[in-house]
């Protein structure tokens, strides 16, 4: 039974690391892993704790140290003071008592080195009181593991309680998203209060909550998600705030939270606007404002086809990348407002600098398509003066369009920087039709959310310059400058030595390099229109007048910007290295929408990879908000092929519809029944005979059991498993439907799950009970499904195909997700435990990332960074 407890998903203000978190025998001990008992300062009392393992011993540990209050350790239940988190060594429930009358002492510092983790011979301060000190060296936790953010927290009433983690739909202080729908959440913690006594919910126009608009006072408040049922107003905002009592007396108020409407359904007085027709470069569109005074209060809003930056006296606005991001262009382009208040003054130049982004460079497969083929720009400026009066500027023909020095960007081509170019004035902006609807905003904000610096300078047999980062990431190179004019640096972005060299053909297609001009002046560069996925850059160009060293190197990594919430650490070294693996995968594979991959010519939304990945996904990180923004581009996209599922997201011409589960929530539940009528209506054109047999589907994609190791497509039959999926997602939206009290449509699905699965079984198995379809994937559908005549004849198939397959992971996309849930079901838990600690190709613990299909040979299906095998963590 060792495998729950290393794949345990420990959510938001739970412990950060997979341990047993038991009593022992012995004084205010508990049970952990010995490497956490020395980071927290305690000594080890061994044979005490009730398992086998001698990683888990008796760790013991009297005093702690929190807020300047002086504690004992213990269980939270045995507590007679105040219990607060802090370095005791058992995690969560294992905390920090302060009695009342406690007195402040000193603790012991721990000296980090390395690798390792010591305690020092010398303190700098003294040693708390029956705390003994150990010098044993025990392997520190990986350089990337994070811990929960401590943003939105609110401090501590004088019980302890406290609010923490609030958001509205998902976001912290949200400004110019979508509300039509308002759903608050928050925890509640640091309380020995055993259920909510009472809660009050309250939603004001003014921070100081004299004029409360909306409040809800109940015992029922549902702190994972309480719906607001309210009207807005355009660009307007409101504030919020939560009281909490316990069952035990204990009260506290969350800090005041805001939310802020976006245009909504107002008019435009900007316009679009455009370069005159048949201009072929990157504009920047200006505006020189002279208002009549500093205002009080100044909102930008801005949507634009392409990427933009907007810039306010040549200061950024904002810190968002890629913005307005991935949008479904037909319906809309989303609207991306900015407090700008604090940038604005009475004489300022605003400027909108567009690239190509998405819309219109070359994206999607089959050579890629552009959505359209011309950059345009919406705006307006919205200012409030101290005297109440507002002035409107917005986007039109008296703005001025400069080419810009961006020469050439594209999201697979990379970037094109030529400084020696310079800016150049061209004339008027042409005001243009627009033919989207302007939607206020559902993307979450991508951004710089870590920087990697640059771990070694390699000179390869080739003589090429390669900097290596350490780590397989999505995001942007970025380097300080001072070169003599004309100098051009070509970076180039690679996932892998091959041969000790730099390697990047298996980014087919994708030219996925950056090229900077230099005009001699002094500046850090990085591409602001595009993102890559690498390891390694090549840098061609760099002058030998000017020494190339690590710290003028860096790497900005990006990604959607969404709360960590969950945590793994084991005594595996492996294990730990896996499950970073799952988080870089997340992290590179989440910009915006969840995709395939962040560095070939590919990056698309593939549902198949989001619906294997979501709940892994949704384990790692808070990514409510993000499936939202995915969610609905897909619905937009399923309406217009009448309720048919695409492959990916945005969809091109060339996409079809083909398998992909959907996960529910209400909001969906239309999309979910019109995927299933979508089905039914292909099966009724068939013959009715309970079967999904579309031209194409994905099936197995990348397992390994195809005619070769290198086909793309694995050996079980895809008509079986496109059944199987139509059984298993017609079963569950009867089940939604009936959580919606939706009776009639949930007898009707019932009924028809139930005929496709008879059909499936009289299509697919014996009168006996054998499954003819003898592939790992087939089995692991029908078992995890419930999908058979006779379970035990199934299970000895199964067994028996993977001891033909000496115990390696043949299956793909399908497959390989469902493997250890499938064999744990079936009580297989040692043949799970088998699989997960398989060190040799192909496994979970071979790799130092996620790999596309296990294999890094060839060009044609190796991303090097995908993260739909790392559903295992689940």
């Amino acid at each position: 039974m060792l495998i729950p407890k290393l794949l345990l998903i420990l959510i938001a203000s739970q412990a950060t690391f997979a341990e047993i978190n038991g009593k022992c025998s012995y004084g205010n001990g508990v049970c952990v892993p010995t490497k956490n008992c020395f980071k927290a300062g305690g000594i080890i009392k061994k044979n005490l704790c009730p398992n086998d393992r001698s990683d888990v011993q008796c760790c013991v540990k009297s005093k702690c140290k929190v807020k300047g209050l002086v504690g004992e350790c213990k269980f939270k239940s045995d507590c007679g003071g105040v219990s607060y988190k802090s370095d005791c060594p058992g995690g969560y429930n294992f905390q920090c008592c302060v009695s009342p009358k406690s007195t402040k002492i000193k603790i012991t510092k721990t000296t980090t080195k390395k690798n390792c983790v010591v305690t020092p011979n010398e303190s700098a301060e003294a040693t708390p009181e029956g705390v003994e000190t150990s010098s044993e060296i025990v392997e520190s936790p990986s350089e990337n593991v994070e811990t929960p953010s401590s943003e939105n927290v609110e401090t501590p009433s004088e019980d302890g309680m406290k609010i923490t983690r609030l958001k509205m739909n998902g976001v912290v202080n949200p400004l110019g998203f979508d509300f039509k729908k308002l759903i608050a959440s928050w925890n509640v913690e640091d309380t020995k209060a055993k259920t909510l006594k009472n809660g009050v919910l309250e939603v004001a126009s003014d921070e100081k909550f004299t004029d409360i608009i909306f409040t809800k006072d109940s015992a029922d408040l549902d702190q994972v998600g309480e719906v607001i049922d309210i009207t807005l107003k355009p660009r307007t905002r409101y504030f919020w705030r939560v009281t909490i009592t316990g069952d035990n007396g204990e009260s506290a108020t969350s800090k005041t939270q805001f939310f802020e409407t976006g245009k909504m359904d107002e008019s435009w007085t900007g316009k679009w606007i455009a370069a005159a027709e048949g201009a072929d470069y990157h504009p920047i569109f200006r505006k020189t404002l002279q208002l009549k005074e500093e205002p009080v209060k100044a909102r930008l809003y801005v949507s634009c086809l392409g990427v933009f930056e907007a810039y306010l006296d040549g200061e950024k606005v904002g810190d968002e990348i890629l913005t307005p991001y991935i949008n479904d262009y037909v319906t809309g382009m989303q609207i991306i407002a900015f407090d700008v208040v604090d940038q604005l003054k009475a004489s300022s130049t605003l400027d909108i600098q567009l690239a190509k982004g998405w819309y219109m460079s070359k994206f999607a497969i089959d050579g890629g398509y552009n959505f359209g083929e011309r950059m345009e720009a919406i705006a307006e400026l919205h200012v409030t003066y101290k005297d109440g009066t507002e002035e409107v500027i917005g986007t039109d023909s008296t703005w001025e369009v400069l080419k810009s020095d961006v020469t050439e960007s594209g999201i697979y081509y990379g970037e094109d920087l030529d400084r020696t170019a310079g800016i150049t004035e061209m004339g008027s902006a042409v005001e243009v039709k627009g033919e989207r609807e302007l939607l206020d905003r559902y993307s979450i904000p991508v951004k710089v959310m870590e920087v990697i610096n640059a771990k070694e300078i390699i000179t390869t047999p080739k003589g090429e310059t390669v900097i290596d980062f350490g780590q397989n990431h999505a995001g942007v190179m970025e380097f300080d400058a001072e070169f003599p004019a004309g100098t051009v640096i070509t970076i180039d972005c690679g996932e892998v030595l091959q041969q000790n060299n730099f390697y990047n053909e298996n980014y087919r297609t994708a030219r996925s390099r950056f090229v900077h001009t230099s005009d001699d002046r002094k500046e850090t560069i990085h591409p602001r229109f595009t993102f890559f996925g690498y390891r390694y850059i090549r840098i061609e160009g760099w002058p030998e007048s000017v020494e190339l060293t690590l710290d003028k190197v860096r790497s900005n990594v990006l990604y959607s910007e969404m709360e960590r919430t969950g945590f793994i650490e084991t005594s595996n070294a492996k294990i730990n290295r896996l499950y970073e693996n799952c988080i870089w995968g997340q992290k590179s594979n989440f910009l915006d929408m969840p995709t395939d991959c962040p560095q070939r010519d590919e990056r698309l939304g593939w549902t198949g990879d989001a619906q294997v990945f979501s709940q892994t996904a949704s384990y790692n990180m808070d990514t409510r908000a993000f499936y939202k923004k995915f969610l609905r581009d897909l619905g937009y996209d399923a309406k217009r092929d009448n309720g048919g599922i695409p492959s990916y997201i945005p969809r091109t011409p060339v996409s079809t519809a083909s398998v992909a589960s959907i996960w529910g929530d209400a909001e969906h539940y239309e999309m979910m029944r019109e995927w299933i009528e979508y089905m039914h209506r292909d099966d009724v054109e068939k013959g009715d005979k309970g079967f999904f047999l579309p031209a194409f589907q994905f099936g197995d994609w990348l397992g390994l059991d195809g005619i070769t190791e290198q086909s793309y497509k694995g050996g079980t039959d895809d008509s079986y498993l496109g059944s199987v999926y139509y059984y298993h997602s017609t079963l569950l939206t009867s089940k939604m439907a009936g959580l919606l009290g939706k009776k009639d449509e949930q007898e009707k699905y019932e009924n028809l799950a139930q005929k496709i699965k008879k059909a499936v079984l009289e299509e697919y198995f014996t009168v006996t009970g054998r499954l003819s379809c003898d592939t790992q994937a087939a089995y692991i559908v029908a078992l995890a499904f419930d999908i058979y005549v006779d379970k035990d004849k199934l299970v000895d198939q199964f067994m028996s195909r993977l001891q033909k397959d000496c115990f390696k992971i043949k299956c793909g996309f399908v497959g390989a997700p469902l493997l250890l849930t499938a064999l744990a079901k079936i009580g297989k838990m040692d043949m799970a435990y088998r699989f997960f600690f398989k060190e040799e190709y192909p496994s979970w613990l071979y790799s130092n990332s996620i790999l596309e299909d296990g294999s890094i040979s060839g060009t044609g299906m190796n991303s090097l960074n995908h993260y739909s095998y790392g559903s295992v963590v689940q």
